[in-house]
């Protein structure tokens, strides 16, 4: 103890560490060295969750295609249908 209180008055004595906080230290950088890669694959995953195509955006782009084959559809089955006069009976002359 005489030790600590013959250092405690000079101007090096806040660089002594106590053998408690470098163990502390020491242990906080094991931990972040093992947690790093878990840490690293979490970032990974989230941006590939980001990046990647959802079911709604296929969903909308395959329900454009559609209403668009569907419009082409109706055009020409109404643009080339024969013209049919419902006034006229087929029978009179």
């Amino acid at each position: 103890m005489a030790f600590w209180r013959s250092k405690m008055g000079r101007k090096d004595a806040s660089t002594i560490k106590l053998p408690v906080d470098q163990y502390r230290k020491q242990i906080g950088k094991q931990d972040y060295k093992k947690t790093k890669p878990i840490l690293r694959a979490t970032k990974l995953k989230a941006e590939a969750r980001k990046a990647a195509i959802g079911i709604k955006e296929v969903g909308l782009v395959l329900a454009a295609i559609l209403a668009l084959l569907l419009a082409f559809y109706a055009f020409f089955y109404l643009r080339l249908s024969p013209d049919v006069d419902h006034d006229l009976d087929p029978d009179e002359d």
